[in-house]
């Protein structure tokens, strides 16, 4: 294609069919640019809502937040909606706006180069194809993370993974254990109790939870929704406001007397709802609330005390046949193992091969670390782009209003493009090192550097996530700075 055809009709090659895979196909339609094909690696569209399927699993962003901006959803079941209600949502989005029809299922993009000019990709099926701009909506949450744990094959029981749960292995009855103590593992565990004989959650470590109030919304509600959109949007905007400013925005500042009283709000939680003082200082974290990942739950505390649930904190030493052999020599004898255990949030677009500028691999630029400047572009890969890309606001933030401003100032860039100021745009090096030094110099102030372990952390201890207010990030999204960005 030459540089002509490049500015008039650019080629869109979309990785990825999760939430912003699609968005991105809608957006693209609704600016008129209709030269895209969107490649997924699985046989239907949804990314993370499409792979966690497992028993409780819900929403823990307010789902009038959690949704398209330009497709509110005005039939959410519950303030936090569960997993498949999210998945059909999606499965709608993409229906009504044409776009399920433009996807490729079963395409799994193996490598991607730019070569004279312009990016090729190459599939596991063999097949290729080429185009002008990447846009990688590959996800954060989605290779799971296996916990390294001696004799997992050794095991007569089923185990598997939360993200991939076993639905034809029945749990009713069953001796079921659970390793791990994050969101979905304390969903796991209300969303299951009541079903299972014995329910054993081994926990490494102890998590702060907020109590939520899941209420459903009345028939009369949604009535109201459907029948009054401003009110559905005024709503979206004061849970938005909410969310922004008494959680998002005072994360960055451990100082912040609001995170004191978060941290109020989750040791009176403990406190008031944990009766057995031996079990409620096992379940009290020894680290602020808020510097891991913050678990929101109704019902945590009262399903970890039922009479056939167990804590178990001592550390697990190997699998044997019948269930877990705990460090104290201990045997949990267990039907099923579901590891809780996490993503690995450092492989973005990985495992796939892309290869920049001059045959410069991004596994070697990220050998110590992914980056990216203001999570989506990386120096000497022009044209490629990614949506929640390293440092991106993560954790307890909308990634769909993350997704949407990404999408929104990439199209800015690309508009530089198509009207002739050069073919390739991506950040220079002197800007993406600036950026780097500023946000790790930010991040040695967040309630995350504050002492404890989590995924928010690189391999030297730094927090990865977005250091500063989402205000900031909304601001950064408005206009690009034109002079960090290298046109060629």
């Amino acid at each position: 294609m030459t540089p002509e055809s490049t500015r008039t009709n650019p080629r869109f090659l979309i990785i990825g069919a999760g939430m912003a895979g699609v968005m991105t196909a809608i957006k693209l339609q609704e600016a008129g640019l209709d030269n895209f094909t969107i490649y997924e690696k699985a046989e239907t569209l949804g990314g993370t809502w499409r792979e966690n399927t497992y028993p409780g699993i819900a929403c823990d962003v307010p789902s009038h937040f959690y949704s398209y901006s330009f497709a509110l959803n005005p039939d959410w079941s519950h303030r936090f909606s569960p997993g498949a209600e999210i998945q059909a949502y999606f499965e709608d989005v993409a229906a009504r706006y044409g776009v399920a029809d433009l996807i490729q299922f079963g395409k799994e993009v193996t490598r991607c180069a730019f070569e004279g000019g312009r990016w090729k990709i190459e599939f596991a099926d063999g097949s290729t194809d080429e185009g002008d701009f990447v846009i990688a909506a590959t996800g954060v949450l989605h290779h799971p993370a296996y916990p390294d744990i001696e004799g997992l094959d050794a095991f007569d029981g089923e185990v598997f993974h939360s993200s991939r749960w076993n639905h034809d292995v029945p749990i009713a009855g069953k001796r079921v254990g659970v390793v791990g103590t994050g969101s979905s593992a304390i969903q796991i565990v209300s969303g299951i109790v009541d079903e299972v004989a014995e329910m054993t959650l081994f926990q490494r470590t102890a998590q702060w939870i907020t109590p939520i109030e899941n209420q459903p919304y009345t028939d009369e509600e949604r009535a109201e929704f459907r029948d009054k959109p401003d009110v559905m949007q005024e709503l979206r905007a004061a849970v938005t406001k909410a969310f922004t400013e008494g959680f998002a925005n005072v994360l960055v500042d451990a100082e912040s007397p609001m995170l004191q009283a978060i941290q109020d709000s989750c040791t009176a939680n403990l406190e008031n709802n944990v009766k057995d003082p031996v079990l409620r200082e096992r379940l009290r974290p020894d680290y602020r609330a808020t510097c891991k990942r913050l678990v929101m739950s109704a019902d945590f505390y009262d399903a970890i005390q039922r009479p056939n649930a167990e804590l178990v904190t001592e550390g697990i030493k190997r699998l044997e046949t019948s269930g877990v052999r705990t460090e104290d020599g201990e045997l949990h004898e267990l039907d099923v193992l579901v590891l809780a255990t996490g993503f690995e949030v450092d492989r973005f677009v990985r495992p796939m091969q892309v290869i920049g500028r001059d045959g410069i691999a991004l596994d070697d630029v990220w050998k110590h670390g992914s980056f990216a400047y203001l999570a989506m572009s990386v120096p000497d890969f022009p044209n490629f782009f990614m949506l929640n890309g390293p440092n991106a606001p993560i954790g307890n933030f909308s990634l769909i209003e993350v997704a949407e401003l990404q999408f929104a100032y990439i199209m800015q860039l690309v508009e530089q493009v198509r009207s002739g100021k050069g073919n390739e745009v991506c950040v220079s090096r002197q800007a993406m090192e600036r950026f780097d030094a500023e946000r790790k110099e930010a991040a040695k102030h967040t309630i995350w550097a504050t002492g404890c372990k989590s995924w928010y952390l690189d391999r030297d201890g730094v927090p990865t996530a977005w250091p500063w207010t989402f205000d900031r990030f909304r601001e950064d999204m408005s206009e690009p700075r034109l002079s960090d960005y290298e046109m060629k």
